[in-house]
């Protein structure tokens, strides 16, 4: 399948990391205007267009233009997109952290920010797609995951879940032996491959290689990117990452997230023969436990 480059420009997308991104393309002028968006979105939210222009000390045609460029047809639109925006929370052009910021500060920010940036993910989600996912998973012989670096996070994370619902599972590091991992899978296996910027290329030569041997592949993405080309189901997570000074972990939670989402799915789907076994190994757990039940005598 082949997935198609989305428009920047996107209805749906946040107004206010519209604005971020756009910054470098606008004019002088319109520049003015999208400062003082990002830095005060609450008081231009309540501006008229004569206010907004005084605001940003420029005429009011700049402001009509700065709209136009960043993708409304006009003020009222920019303001529309702008209180639903704003109805999302704090934004990560507002989760700068700063050298100067307290600690409570930073656990504003960067609480605030991730917390808006899983309802951007969840917002965005295509549940068609995890439904694909999930009849995949839950029909798999077995299953391989793949990643690298956080991704390869994930991936351990969700083979350490997938093999209590009876499929064997795996979830190899190096890459030399992701290739061999995948070069051996057959039809009925499932690759489910995790990579936030999905342009990897080791993760599209281990989509490309399962396929090649008849598996179906998952591909779990933070973008739209060469790597969905490669996949059976591609599952997008939009994050607002920003990483200019430090390496937020929203996008691994996001996707820790969905593998919760798909380990539950395939959970819920088993019989209930496979119920009272999972229960069995509940309870053996919780036996290991130093409160928990004791064995019977």
């Amino acid at each position: 399948m082949a997935y198609e480059e989305a428009s920047s420009r996107a209805p749906s997308q946040n107004i206010l990391e519209m604005v971020r991104q756009a910054l470098p393309d606008l004019r002088k002028s319109e520049r003015k205007v999208a400062d003082r968006v990002l830095e005060d979105p609450g008081r231009v939210l309540t501006a008229t267009l004569s206010e907004a222009a005084a605001l940003s000390d420029v005429s009011e045609p700049t402001v009509i233009r700065f709209c136009v460029a960043i993708g409304c047809s006009g003020y009222q639109e920019f303001k529309l997109r702008l209180a639903h925006s704003l109805a999302l929370g704090t934004t990560a052009t507002h989760s700068v952290l700063s050298k100067d910021d307290s600690t409570a500060d930073l656990v504003e920010k960067i609480f605030g920010y991730t917390m808006t940036s899983l309802d951007w993910a969840r917002s965005h989600l295509d549940t068609d797609a995890l439904g694909r996912a999930i009849a995949l998973l839950s029909e798999a012989r077995s299953i391989e995951f793949f990643g690298l670096g956080a991704s390869g996070i994930v991936a351990l994370d969700a083979q350490q879940k997938f093999p209590l619902f009876g499929v064997p599972c795996g979830a190899q590091a190096d890459t030399h032996q992701q290739l061999m991992t995948a070069s051996m899978m057959q039809p009925g296996d499932v690759a489910v491959i995790f990579s936030n910027t999905g342009q990897t290329i080791a993760m599209i030569e281990v989509a490309e290689v399962a396929r090649a041997g008849g598996a179906k592949v998952i591909c779990v993405s933070g973008s739209r990117s060469p790597l969905l080309t490669h996949c059976d189901v591609a599952i997008l997570i939009e994050t607002l990452d920003n990483t200019d000074i430090y390496t937020p972990t929203i996008s691994r939670i996001a996707a820790l997230v969905v593998v919760d989402i798909l380990s539950s799915a395939v959970g819920l789907r088993r019989d209930a023969e496979h119920g009272q076994r999972f229960e069995n190994m509940k309870q053996l757990l919780r036996n290991q436990r130093v409160n928990g039940p004791k064995k019977p005598a």
